[in-house]
């Protein structure tokens, strides 16, 4: 390894840091990175590796832990020899830690010439950054030995100086609602970590399941991790019989959690542990049924509606429910070494708490004045459970509901109000709010996607900014993608969910908010569409789909509008009952539904490749989704 003068390191990441942001953006669709990083200049020529041979200072775990993880990467598709040396000068690549402090601790610098390649960064977590970096420079056949026959593997010529602007990046997965297995899980963070995502929620616990072993509460698993198996749409689900057989589901073992949290660790991400109290506990009641106000559930739920029916809520009150907390929250702390442990607090139904002689009794004892009071009182309690522990409380943005605990974190999820209010109160915030958060909503036309609920597109994703206009950005401290997993039964829909608009997250929380650029993204995407295939990834294409809207005036008149995400597509339709081509009608301004048409279908073309879902829409559906006009409409 190479220690640099500090003055000369420092002078090389300023300039580089206070690069033209032009040159970032003339070279981002040739290189096609993302996240897109803060200083990009393009070199002369390029390096071609007939071997890897990486060189780092001798003795540093750390540093040899990423050469190893970039062996792995490098080695299957490429079958060139992989080795590490002690010798900067017998090196193709060189990880190098230098005292740079403009980098800040997940900073880096790339440097790749006709000589060789060199990281240079402060901490090894500025090092594994960039060697993410240096392998989406590779060709995209880096990501399957099965395409990587006779490719040549070169890297242009580059400068890059780059640094996160948040500190939490984080996408989360829940597990509880379907199950993913330990090996799913690890390919998420895997595929989290390849663009520079930091945090990984893992949201274990919830009404439809219990995922994590407490060796103290046994029946945690034993009864809470399993129930009837069911398909179809959720909240439409037969509840589980009597008697039937609760076959459907799994959990995580100590060791398959301590695993895990190492194999996120290698690839700098911190896990944070979620276990959803008080509310979203039917797979805690159906397993200890001394935590419910007064009937606990028989039966983990399926899928079907419940809310405000059967109890889902722990007892405040209850005799055992603190006891259980600390028990559970102390084997929980001992698994995972982050700093963070979220609690929930979302969502929880507190009508039986209204009705329960003990909830109500604890209410008088303690001076509380609603059920809200009550809720913070058990948030209060936990964050000074989980503080013993070493550790600090994450809750949604419920918690600030009776009041905020001195020093809880807000993930702000109903919109950015929560977070503000957070923020304004002196806390830390991490914005996620669903309407550019939820990844596992429909991300296009709803009629051509799997059936879920509300819309997230990926512009909605792309073009947002977690800092909301007059809020000091130090308590902002990231974002993070939620993958709710209620109608996401595997994980290749789980990565269909994920990605792109993980991708697009990815940006909005690594790269400076002035540098984004939604066509330069759009071509970025696409590089990373045919990464993805190479890697066997999945991921939707929904982006290119048509955009369909409809209005109607007081006279039952239609007009439809259609528009693309994306620049560059042009749209053709018809209502004649035929498949629109290039040869049929395209769309310029918005249309009259004609008299007596049953449906309107639409197709996109880029040139005369036609890219987009072929959308079929009936025209009694064009009317149920129409915005009223108060004018009439009359033919364009």
């Amino acid at each position: 390894m190479i220690r640099k003068p500090k003055f000369l390191t420092l002078l090389l990441a300023a300039v580089l840091l206070c690069g033209s942001s032009a040159s970032a953006y003339e070279s981002q669709g040739k290189f096609g990175l993302i996240p897109q990083p803060r200083s990009l200049k393009e070199g002369q020529g390029s390096y071609m590796f007939n071997r890897f041979t990486v060189a780092y200072e001798p003795g540093n775990a750390e540093l040899a832990g990423i050469a190893d993880l970039f062996g792995q990467k490098v080695t299957p598709a490429t079958g060139l020899p992989f080795v590490t040396v002690t010798s900067p000068k017998k090196a193709n690549v060189v990880f190098v830690l230098a005292a740079d402090t403009t980098l800040g601790a997940e900073g880096y610098r790339l440097s790749v010439t006709p000589k060789g390649v060199t990281i240079t960064a402060q901490e090894p977590a500025g090092i594994f950054y960039g060697m993410q970096t240096l392998l989406q420079l590779l060709p995209e056949e880096i990501k399957s030995p099965a395409l990587a026959e006779g490719v040549a593997w070169t890297v242009p010529a580059v400068e890059i100086a780059d640094k996160p602007r948040f500190a939490w990046r984080g996408m989360m997965l829940d597990v509880s609602r379907h199950w993913f297995t330990k090996e799913e899980v690890k390919r998420f963070i895997d595929e989290m970590a390849e663009y520079k995502m930091n945090r990984f929620h893992w949201h274990l616990t919830d009404d439809q399941g219990w995922r994590i072993r407490i060796d103290a509460l046994p029946r945690l698993t034993e009864v809470g991790a399993w129930r009837a198996p069911r398909v179809g749409d959720w909240w439409g689900r037969e509840p589980q019989r009597p008697g039937e057989a609760a076959t459907y589901g799994g959990f995580y073992s100590k060791a398959d959690i301590a695993e895990v949290v190492e194999y996120a660790r290698r690839r700098y991400v911190t896990i944070m542990p979620e276990i959803d109290v008080p509310g979203h506990s039917v797979a805690a009641l159906a397993a200890y049924p001394e935590l419910a106000c007064m009937q606990a559930p028989e039966a983990v739920n399926v899928g079907n509606k419940f809310y405000g029916i059967d109890e889902n809520s722990l007892c405040i009150g209850g005799a055992k429910t603190m006891e259980y907390m600390e028990k559970i929250f102390a084997e929980v702390a001992e698994m995972f070494p982050g700093e963070y442990i979220h609690v929930g607090g979302d969502e929880c139904f507190k009508g039986f708490w209204a009705k329960c002689p003990k909830c109500t009794k604890l209410m008088r004892e303690k001076g509380l004045k609603d059920v809200n009071a009550l809720q913070s009182w058990f948030i209060h309690e936990m964050e000074g459970l989980l503080k013993a522990k070493g550790k600090k409380l994450v809750g949604w943005d419920e918690i600030h509901e009776g009041g905020l605990t001195p020093e809880a974190t807000v993930m702000s999820w109903r919109g950015m109000k929560g977070g503000i209010l957070a923020a304004e109160q002196g806390h830390h915030v991490i914005m996620t709010p669903d309407n550019h958060c939820y990844i596992d909503l429909y991300q296009g036309e709803p009629t051509v996607e799997p059936n879920t609920y509300s819309m997230c597109r990926l512009t909605d994703s792309y073009n947002w900014d977690p800092v909301p206009a007059g809020i000091d950005p130090s308590y902002i401290i990231g974002g993070q993608g939620n993958l709710w997993a209620e109608s996401v039964p595997t994980f290749r829909h789980a990565e269909y969910m994920a990605w792109p608009r993980g991708w697009a997250l990815a940006e909005v929380f690594w790269t400076d908010g002035q540098l984004k650029d939604w066509p330069g993204f759009v071509r970025r995407v696409e590089k990373h569409f045919r990464r993805a295939d190479a890697a066997d990834v999945n991921h939707a294409r929904s982006m290119y789909n048509a955009i369909v809207t409809t209005e109607a005036d007081s006279l039952g008149t239609l007009r439809v509008s259609l528009a693309t995400e994306i620049p560059g597509l042009e749209i053709y339709y018809s209502f004649d009952n035929t498949i629109p081509d290039l040869h049929g009608l395209k769309y310029t301004v918005p249309v009259v539904v004609p008299l007596n048409a049953s449906r309107i279908t639409v197709a996109t073309y880029r040139g005369t490749e036609p890219v987009g879902a072929l959308i079929r829409l009936e025209v009694k559906d064009l009317k149920a989704r129409a915005v009223k006009s108060e004018r009439v409409i009359g033919n364009i």
